[in-house]
């Protein structure tokens, strides 16, 4: 049998449950989730598998108006994912009307003649949900006709399989450009400090942790494998911050390393000592520098 492969961009606004969407579809937790919009700053690479068939899931940044010189690379992200795809998933909510980064979006995929999947996801939360699913698919195909519709609960998991079966009509026969085994194009150091920036997104407030950078100074496993030692530097944007995030007596940054490195040792099946620390590093967002040396600039 032939095999297939399949570059699928996965866009929407801010929020609408992307990161989720794409986790759901792979089984497994490659991008992080919280209720925060604009989780994602650069473009995640998922690969899933099946027998003869390749799919590679590019999970991208929510469209919005950027604030900082970091706004200007996530929307970049997401211009980019749309090109040289063979199909792209517009995920929405159901309970929202047509907004501009919607409008946008599609205009987008109008202009690159892409096959495209509506996906309305957060079914679950409905209160009616044939009649408010109906009526955002009317709004929906009035400004473009999707090649299908799919109901979905990235949540729950639910019509996972139904998606999938669509996106089959737009694979194309190819060698996997990833091994069969793979479940991300992304650096174990990357998921890692992904895993650390999503406690800080749950457990801090307001602006604090978009101004947040993660990098990963240390992995190393140790010579008898009993255990990784994995040292990682917290950059914020200001001295208040920085006291904010390590807590009274510590206490903030002891949660968010105890909850990552649960996710870590549960990802990399090994159990891990986890080093954390937190640096300054002023209005950091607005410098092409450090936008760059933070791996956020988006460059291929």
């Amino acid at each position: 049998m032939e095999s297939k492969s399949g570059f699928i961009a996965i866009v929407g606004k801010p929020n609408v449950g992307k990161s989720s969407l794409l986790n759901a579809l792979l089984g497994e937790k490659v991008a992080i989730v919280s209720a925060k919009p604009q989780t994602t700053r650069t473009r995640i690479t998922g690969v899933l598998t099946v027998a003869e068939k390749q799919y590679v899931f590019m999970d991208t940044p929510g469209l919005h108006k950027a604030r900082t010189r970091l706004g200007d690379q996530m929307v970049r992200a997401v211009n980019t994912s749309l090109n040289d795809i063979d199909a792209v998933l517009l995920v929405v909510e159901p309970f929202e009307g047509l907004n501009p980064s919607e409008e946008q979006l599609i205009l987008s995929i109008q202009k690159l003649q892409v096959p495209a999947i509506l996906v309305i996801n957060k079914i679950d939360l409905l209160k009616d949900p044939k009649t408010q699913i109906a009526a955002r698919i009317a709004e929906l195909m009035a400004k473009y006709p999707f090649d299908a519709v799919v109901p979905v609960s990235a949540g729950q998991k639910d019509g996972m399989d139904r998606l999938l079966s669509e996106i089959d009509r737009f694979l194309v026969e190819s060698v996997h450009f990833f091994p069969d085994d793979s479940l991300t194009d992304q650096p174990e150091r990357v998921l890692v400090a992904e895993m650390i920036r999503e406690k800080i997104l749950r457990h801090m407030q307001q602006e604090i942790p978009h101004g947040t950078a993660v990098v990963v100074e240390k992995m190393h496993e140790r010579e008898d494998g009993s255990m990784i030692d994995i040292d990682a530097t917290i950059y914020c944007e200001r001295q208040t911050h920085k006291g904010m995030l390590i807590g009274k007596g510590g206490r903030t940054l002891k949660k968010i390393a105890s909850e990552a490195r649960a996710d870590m040792e549960s990802f990399l099946d090994a159990k891990v000592n986890l080093q954390c620390w937190v640096k300054v590093k002023e209005d950091w967002r607005n410098k092409d520098g450090w936008i760059a040396n933070f791996g956020l600039s988006g460059d291929e």
